[in-house]
């Protein structure tokens, strides 16, 4: 991808790892499934009277069933059985895995040798972030957060194989599926009573985390996101997820104080390094691709620039 797309798959990456913060602190005043609903509904309104629905409805559904709703549900639920947020933004980018694995069966995208080590390097450093975290993860939550990847993942691919053009008409439209279910889910899991109380003793905590990740992480950051996956293979731009954790653990370290440890640091590093081999280009071969750019090979009567003019080799007629 260029520069300017790394970018801004850099900075998506680096609100989704607060993200998981944010989450936690509006946890302490919603129950997860009020909050999840919550927040999809201001994802929805006013923007789905305003943005135009980019593809046709089965495309919408099917995608916001993976993308939104299955994903979105099976994380709350994961966190509200005691899944610690930190541990979750490491284990969920198991993604990137899946995600070239199915793109591959489905959309027979095969990733470069460059990104096959870049990624092999990252899961390395994921491993020891995980490794230095996961004592006394609870079973059940960590599967439904395994779970959710998967669902995130067949929803990289679907949204590759319909690359639609506007990435945050398709955010707003697909998130149509998680408001009505993830209400009945708090309805069901904690009650009217505590929905009730929660709605009627909403916090200032509360909104701000609404805000950001309805705003951020949702609008802006699964827009840019959609986008980049409507225009790249799904192996360029799913291992940028891999910069999640190292946002998250730094952001856990600004707001609430929670140094990271020996093995966050190494695995950290570990995991930028392989996003830089799997995204950054040799010098060479900017070069090269700046001077095809430079040099067409056939202009109509146009003399070619000085610089795209070869000597002669020895075995050259002159």
């Amino acid at each position: 991808m260029p520069l300017r797309d790394s970018l801004r798959a850099t900075l998506v990456a680096t609100i989704w790892g607060a993200n998981f913060v944010v989450i936690d602190e509006g946890m302490r005043g919603f129950p997860p499934f009020l909050l999840l609903s919550v927040r999809f509904m201001v994802v929805l309104l006013p923007l789905v009277f305003i943005v135009p629905r980019p593809a046709p409805w089965a495309t919408i559904l099917r995608i916001g069933v993976f993308m939104s709703l299955g994903q979105f549900v099976l994380l709350y639920l994961a966190l509200h059985l005691g899944m610690p947020a930190g541990l979750a933004s490491l284990v969920v980018q198991a993604q990137v895995i899946a995600s070239i694995g199915i793109s591959r069966l489905v959309l027979k995208e095969h990733p470069s040798r460059r990104q096959l080590v870049g990624v092999a390097i990252g899961l390395i450093g994921l491993a020891v972030l995980v490794l230095g975290r996961a004592g006394g993860a609870p079973l059940l939550p960590l599967l439904l957060v395994l779970a959710a990847c998967l669902s995130w993942s067949v929803g990289n691919v679907l949204t590759r194989r319909a690359q639609i053009v506007s990435g945050l008409g398709l955010t707003v439209w697909s998130g149509i599926m998680v408001p009505l279910p993830a209400l009945a889910l708090a309805l069901l899991v904690d009650g009217p009573h505590a929905v009730g109380h929660a709605v009627s003793h909403i916090d200032v905590l509360t909104v701000a985390s609404t805000l950001y990740t309805a705003l951020g992480s949702s609008l802006f950051g699964y827009g840019v996101w959609n986008s980049l996956l409507s225009r790249y293979p799904v192996g360029a731009v799913v291992p940028f997820a891999l910069l999640v954790p190292p946002a998250g653990i730094t952001t856990a370290w600004i707001v609430l104080g929670q140094r990271p440890g020996l093995s966050e640091v190494v695995g950290g590093a570990i995991l930028l390094a392989g996003i830089a081999v799997t995204t950054l280009q040799r010098a060479a071969a900017r070069q090269a691709v700046s001077s095809v750019d430079r040099c067409p090979e056939s202009v109509p009567l146009v003399p070619p620039p000085t610089d795209c003019l070869l000597s002669p080799s020895p075995a050259s007629p002159v």
